[in-house]
């Protein structure tokens, strides 16, 4: 798999419906209100056709390290209450997979995202911190399962007093280049170390 080709699979298990979930995660343009420490603006472009097939959204987003990322995504598939299918192009070029599934009273949410990095900043430094930014994105997922749960507890507030109550979902966090430069500093020294070791056992 070359350096900036990423697959990830995240699972959530909810207490909801599959199809109360897949309603949330469909309505794109809401992202940004109850997930805001990732999707820092979106817009929908087209509205695809009666069922939303077709549907074009423009991404702004970020994770836990500063830098942020413009993208699009296309629902290529839908079977409501079950599957969303996404097409990616920009800094992200690739597929994500949402599933829904009922185990009794609660959802398995997965999220199958599988994708090359073509933002140049990863692109060129996957190499080296690949591990980095692969746990950039399961933070950016675990803040999505916490902001989903936060989400339908509002929903599920008797009264205005008790959603008032409901804390507010996680915000992004600082766009301070400080983490991401410690982090290249720190692949820099295993790469280093890696080389160094490889010249000492083929002299030894």
């Amino acid at each position: 798999m070359p350096s900036h080709t990423y697959h990830f699979v995240t699972r959530w298990r909810i207490d909801s419906t599959p199809e109360e979930v897949y309603q949330i995660i469909d309505n794109a343009p809401d992202l940004k209100r109850w997930w805001p420490s990732v999707y820092l603006d979106v817009v929908e472009l087209e509205p695809g056709d009666a069922q939303g097939v077709g549907k074009c959204v423009s991404l702004f987003t970020k994770g836990w390290l500063p830098y942020t990322l413009r993208w699009q995504f296309r629902v290529v598939e839908k079977v409501p209450g079950e599957r969303i299918v996404l097409e990616a192009k920009g800094d992200f070029v690739g597929r994500g997979i949402w599933t829904f599934a009922k185990d009794g009273e609660l959802v398995d949410v997965s999220y199958d995202w599988e994708i090359h990095a073509e933002k140049p900043l990863l692109r060129h430094l996957s190499l080296l911190l690949k591990p980095v930014f692969a746990a950039n994105h399961r933070w950016a997922m675990e803040q999505g399962e916490k902001s989903l749960k936060l989400e339908l507890a509002r929903r599920r507030a008797p009264t205005p007093e008790a959603r008032a109550r409901v804390p507010a979902p996680p915000g992004p966090t600082t766009r301070s280049s400080v983490p991401l430069l410690l982090c290249l500093c720190a692949g820099l020294l295993v790469l280093a170390a890696l080389i160094y070791g490889g010249v000492r056992l083929a002299t030894s």
